[in-house]
């Protein structure tokens, strides 16, 4: 059975952010406003998303 992913998706900006919210999205690969990674579906995949839910979109595939 395949893998499950997610498609996560950056909404809002990181400006005037706090320093570890922007590490945060950083650390999933985003960058700009739009920006896209597909991750694995993993429990600490899924914290790291919960910590900065507010500013992604998240889509499963």
């Amino acid at each position: 059975m395949a893998e499950k992913k997610i498609k996560v998706t950056l909404v809002k900006s990181l400006i005037t952010r706090i320093p570890s919210h922007r590490k945060t999205a950083a650390a999933l690969g985003l960058k700009k406003i739009g920006e896209s990674n597909i991750l694995p579906d993993s429990p600490a995949t899924r914290g790291i998303i919960n910590k900065i839910g507010y500013m992604l979109k998240v889509e499963e595939i």
